[in-house]
């Protein structure tokens, strides 16, 4: 990696700017996203009145712009696919924003964003070796447009996404500092958290302005390529481990609705951490609890890393399955006063 990267000084920088392009765009774009992309309540809501949402645009420019500026200065670049793909994305999750697309045409148009990313990796980056890539890339392709849909889905709650985001991306970074993961994904987590630190003053308790999906789904798409470079580098245990909490919550959702006969489809409120606030918990308890979840998911991945043993990974890996299991059921349970 190069020195520069491994700098804590430069990468606080990148952090700081993203912040600072992100909070700056958020106060410029507000007016406008009030008048033209405002979040009524529905099925799904935790808000009670009309809010604007669209604050991903200044989180996706604060971050590509702080990523793109420190990865050129350091004589790197952002995958020019990675970055055509994000903006796709955002359009896509902007035009949903402003006028809902059908279910099936937003799917294809992620899938195509999605799929540039995954097809034009590199074909030396495996997983599962035994399994032809054609067949590694196809699962992968699936597991991403997934991934990119759950962050959507689980952005439901106040500070919900910086609580899940900044956690991540600060663990990534650390691992950029430590020489065990590339450069530019660590420029690139360093961005997006800062911008997501950015964003995290107007959407606290009650929200002034939400990400909407131009913010969620190119935010997992960023997300989930930085964790499948972290996989691709043979720590796939850390790459589950640090999302671990959105993965359950999401998944387990969709089957319990499925197996229910429900339409999956729809909007509803059937996510634990929404029902934890039908449940008595207060949405600062809910959001801070989720934190403190992930502080704990990051350390058990960075375990797994730095001992480098089966063992470790497996240890972590059943630990971090029974905090995230527990978190579950107190969400899923009445909070007794």
């Amino acid at each position: 990696m190069s020195n520069l990267v491994s700098d804590r000084v430069a990468l606080m920088l990148v952090a700081l700017a993203a912040a600072m392009i992100s909070a700056g765009l958020i106060v410029l774009l507000r007016p406008l996203l009030q008048r033209y992309t405002l979040a009524r309540p529905n099925a799904r809501s935790s808000h009670a009145v009309p809010t604007p949402q669209g604050a991903g645009i200044a989180v996706i420019a604060a971050t590509l712009a702080a990523a793109g500026v420190a990865a050129s200065m350091m004589g790197l670049g952002i995958p020019p696919t990675l970055f055509a793909a994000t903006i796709f994305i955002g359009l896509v999750g902007l035009a949903d924003d402003i006028r809902p697309i059908p279910v099936l045409p937003r799917l294809l148009l992620q899938a195509a964003a999605v799929g540039a990313v995954i097809l034009t990796g590199p074909a030396e980056f495996r997983i599962a070796p035994m399994l032809p890539l054609a067949i590694e890339r196809g699962l992968l392709l699936l597991a991403l447009v997934w991934f990119v849909n759950l962050v959507n889905f689980m952005d439901g709650l106040d500070l919900m996404t910086v609580a899940e985001i900044v956690p991540i991306a600060g663990a990534l970074v650390l691992l950029g500092w430590l020489g065990d993961f590339p450069a530019v994904p660590t420029i690139i987590a360093a961005a997006l958290g800062g911008a997501m630190l950015g964003f995290a003053p107007f959407n606290r308790p009650i929200a002034k302005v939400f990400l909407g999906d131009v913010g969620s789904l190119p935010i997992g798409l960023l997300l989930g390529w930085s964790l499948l470079q972290l996989a691709w580098q043979h720590q796939l245990v850390a790459a589950l481990l640090l999302p671990l909490y959105y993965i359950a919550d999401a998944t387990l959702t969709l089957v319990l609705r499925i197996i229910r006969g429900e339409p999956f489809w729809a909007a509803h409120r059937g996510h634990f951490y929404q029902r934890a606030t039908d449940n008595g918990y207060t949405v600062p308890r809910v959001v801070g609890e989720v934190f403190a979840l992930n502080v704990a998911l990051v350390a058990l991945a960075l375990t797994s890393i730095e001992v480098n043993s089966t063992s470790a990974r497996v240890v972590s890996l059943i630990v971090g399955t029974a905090l995230v299991a527990l978190l579950l059921y107190r969400f899923s349970t009445r909070k007794l006063h």
